[in-house]
């Protein structure tokens, strides 16, 4: 894997919106540096994503200067909306975990958001990541802790993975709704130059001088049927990935990781494999067109 290198670079600063693709990024104990500090969430507190609402596709953010954002989307005037000052906090559900956020200050983003899905919904900010949400006991090391992903600092995808994949999808049952772009499945870092489906196998890795530990596989949702560009929604990846890429019975694509070392990651870095799982996990893809399970 001589020429493994980090291809690109990605950071969603609202959850489920559309993100960035930045030439560095900063890695943070928690993921990238402005990754999913917003989230959006219901009337309940329960985060509104593309799995309820696929036309948040259609909406993209910006970071702004100390963690702000500049929201757009067709039809709808950009909006800036800042860091919220931290006067009050409100209950967020995301997935299992409770965690307090600070909702944008007064009623514009809300309304904004509001008007853009015909929902009522709030715009939320995670102002200290370092304690609001510990990652889950099962998977964690004492201290970890994540932003709003949905459940590990960060996740990373192969270009080689992709094209077996989109291989698979031209030879099924829905051939007609391929080749799928890399945003179907929302990562933030991206390497080239590695064998397809490699990085089942590992389980540290060097990203230029940042090192990361692979915590487990991605399973995959609805999101992944989601058209990026259009928010309608299609039966691939899920079909091919439940044909041939599941583990314990759900769909896998990717691989989440955690940093273990702070630093700056750049497009064109070297990718290392520090260390390889061993046993069936490290085998487990030598035929993509076996299942996982």
């Amino acid at each position: 894997m001589g020429n493994a290198h980090l291809h690109s670079i990605h950071i969603h600063p609202v959850k489920a919106v559309r993100g960035l693709a930045p030439r560095q990024a900063v890695v943070e104990p928690w993921g990238l540096a402005g990754d999913r500090r917003w989230v959006l969430i219901d009337d309940g507190g329960m985060v509104v994503t593309q799995r309820r609402q696929p036309r948040l596709a259609l909406a993209a953010a910006e970071l702004l200067p100390g963690g702000g954002v500049r929201l757009s989307a067709p039809g709808m005037r950009p909006l800036a909306v800042p860091v919220p000052r931290p006067l009050a906090t409100v209950p967020v559900e995301i997935f299992r975990d409770k965690v307090e956020a600070i909702p944008a200050e007064g009623e514009a983003a809300h309304a904004w958001f509001s008007s853009c899905l015909g929902i009522d919904v709030r715009l939320a900010y995670m102002d200290d990541p370092a304690v609001r949400r510990p990652l889950a006991e099962e998977f964690a090391r004492p201290g970890e802790t994540v932003s709003f992903a949905d459940g590990f600092p960060l996740l990373l995808t192969s270009t080689s993975s992709l094209d077996a994949l989109n291989s698979l999808i031209a030879q099924g049952e829905h051939a007609g709704e391929g080749p799928l772009p890399m945003d179907r499945f929302r990562p933030n870092v991206v390497v080239a130059g590695t064998p397809a489906w490699a990085e089942d196998g590992w389980s540290l890795l060097a990203v230029g001088e940042v090192r990361f530990r692979v915590a487990k596989p991605c399973g995959r949702c609805v999101v992944t049927t989601t058209d990026q560009d259009t928010g309608e929604r299609g039966r691939e990846p899920l079909f091919s990935l439940g044909r041939h890429r599941r583990l314990g019975g759900k769909p896998v694509f990717g691989q989440n990781l955690v940093p273990l070392s702070p630093g700056t990651i750049r497009v064109g870095d070297p990718v290392r494999i520090l260390e390889q799982l061993s046993g069936r996990r490290g085998n487990r893809t030598a035929d993509p067109g076996v299942g996982l399970v």
